[in-house]
């Protein structure tokens, strides 16, 4: 895994569990990660990944509509 610095404003209050768990939530929206990628990422379990994911907007289904449309289409 690659470490990677990063200089935040002192005036942003963010810690940097909460960062990381801002950028793995991200990554994970957009279908980068995996989520046990993305729980390692933000050192956290998948378990308790899966169960902050809704606090961020992101549902723990990452399933793109048009895939879901096209299911729908071929049942």
């Amino acid at each position: 895994m690659k470490t990677l610095t990063l200089n935040v404003p002192d005036s942003l209050d963010v810690n940097d569990k909460d960062l990381a768990m801002l950028v793995a939530t991200k990554l994970y929206e957009q279908g980068k990660l995996s989520l046990g990628q993305a729980a390692e990422m933000a050192g956290l379990t998948k378990r308790t990944f899966a169960e902050l994911l809704g606090s961020f907007d992101v549902s723990i289904f990452n399933y793109p509509a048009s895939d879901l449309s096209r299911d729908v289409s071929n049942a």
